[in-house]
């Protein structure tokens, strides 16, 4: 029988486990309904090992519940980065890195056969060559090696260059690389090249940090290469409702990316993508993406851009509702009452929030909104938060008005009081 190791060898499957167990699921063994009880305790047992210190237990009639508790404005390093630090190797793989990186550590230049006899004589450590030369190209690319042909000849050896010395060099890099790790995006890289010269964060805080973008900058290299290569890509992607299975088929699209886009209200990440079979505008929540794969090259990609350009200018949040393209919608109009004495700061705010409206001014403390967004809910949602300055709500669709006004006869119902009630 296997024995249990911390390590991982698929990153999708560790990040369902820890987004929808221990982030958004607040779930005990009892919920887990996929393989069997022993998988969920090694998964268990794997993230406890990277997250110990910031997981929590509850007990309840449901049974032990486990969850992230963390206070994200009072921590030097998000704790999730450990994820990225956690993945499987072979015997083999671990053995030819050591020896690999000791033969050359000398400095000297070496050719693929001269590496592989050296590897034999002084470590007693047959490898193919085909292996090697594997090994050797990976780590060129990654620039722990560096390459020289002579003739037809590649020469290999060592890159002098380390992090230690960056930071030694040039003043100042170690403290941005502090601050860089403490970033929503690909804040992991900071964080490893700290951790690689032996530095901590000890200077940045954060008090808006979203640490569980980390799990979802597995997918970013993908979409971006397919951004800069104008290329399409595969998405394969799971709904809310099926989150609780991660197992479920879920979505499979051909799209075309455009761009990432980030929620000014809720910090959510989107990918904004052209999606060709429905030919039309769509934007992917990236934690509802189980991955990516490149796909060919689009050729109408720049007409494409084009298109995403004017369409942005229709969107209030992310939503590109179901719009094929851009066309007549009836904008919103939404007269707000303020204070001109006291309330300069209501007037303020519309003025910084409007984004895509147009804002006029329209009497004695009245003001008008007037957006033309293809997804009108969007703007509602936004709305309700000066929900007691709503004077009137207009255009849209019948569908967003009348939700308006349930949701204010319900809000009625639990805050008006009785008819008779006397609060003075």
């Amino acid at each position: 029988m296997a024995g249990f190791s911390e390590l991982i060898k698929s990153f999708e499957k560790t990040r369902d486990y820890i987004r929808d167990f221990f982030i958004y699921g607040f779930k005990g063994r009892g919920d887990f309904q996929r393989r069997s009880s022993r998988t969920y305790d090694d998964e268990k047992r794997r993230a406890e090992s990277w997250l110990g210190e910031v997981l929590r237990c509850d007990d309840s009639v449901r049974g032990r519940q486990i969850s992230i508790s963390v206070d994200c404005g009072h921590i030097y390093e998000n704790p999730l980065c450990q994820a990225y630090s956690a993945r499987s190797f072979t015997d083999n793989d671990i053995r030819l890195h050591m020896l690999l990186l000791d033969l050359l550590a000398d400095g000297s230049t070496k050719t693929l056969n001269e590496i592989v006899d050296g590897l034999l004589e002084q470590y007693d450590a047959p490898f193919e060559p085909q292996t090697v030369r594997g090994k050797l190209k990976e780590y060129t690319d990654e620039g722990l090696l560096i390459t020289e042909k002579r003739g037809k000849t590649a020469y290999y050896r060592r890159s002098p260059e380390t992090a230690q010395q960056f930071f030694a060099q040039f003043e100042g890099l170690a403290d941005a690389v502090r601050f860089f790790s403490l970033d929503d995006t690909f804040g992991e890289i900071g964080t490893e090249l700290l951790r690689t010269a032996d530095l901590k964060n000890d200077l940045f805080l954060r008090k808006h940090h979203y640490i569980v973008h980390t799990l979802e900058d597995i997918l970013l290299p993908e979409i971006l290469t397919a951004v800069t290569e104008k290329r399409a890509v595969h998405l394969r992607t799971f709904s809310a409702k099926s989150r609780a299975n991660p197992d479920a088929k879920g979505g499979s699209f051909e799209a075309v990316p455009m761009q990432i886009l980030s929620s000014v209200q809720t910090g959510r990440r989107y990918l904004a993508a052209y999606l060709p079979a429905e030919k039309r505008f769509h934007a992917f929540r990236l934690d509802f993406i189980r991955s990516v794969k490149l796909s060919e090259p689009a050729p109408d990609y720049d007409d494409l851009a084009e298109s995403y350009q004017r369409n942005l200018r229709r969107v209030f949040g992310v939503s590109f509702a179901e719009r094929r393209d851009v066309g007549s919608v009836e904008p919103m109009r939404l007269t707000f009452r303020y204070d001109p004495q006291t309330e300069d700061f209501i007037l303020g705010r519309l003025m910084r929030e409007k984004r895509i409206g147009t804002l006029t001014y329209t009497g004695s403390g009245l003001c008008t909104l007037t957006v033309d967004a293809f997804d009108p809910n969007e703007v509602m949602h936004w709305a309700k938060t000066l929900i007691g300055r709503i004077v009137s709500v207009e255009g849209g669709n019948d569908a967003v008005r009348e939700k308006f006004r349930r949701d204010i006869r319900r809000m009625y119902k639990m805050y008006g009081g009785a008819p008779h009630d006397d609060l003075s």
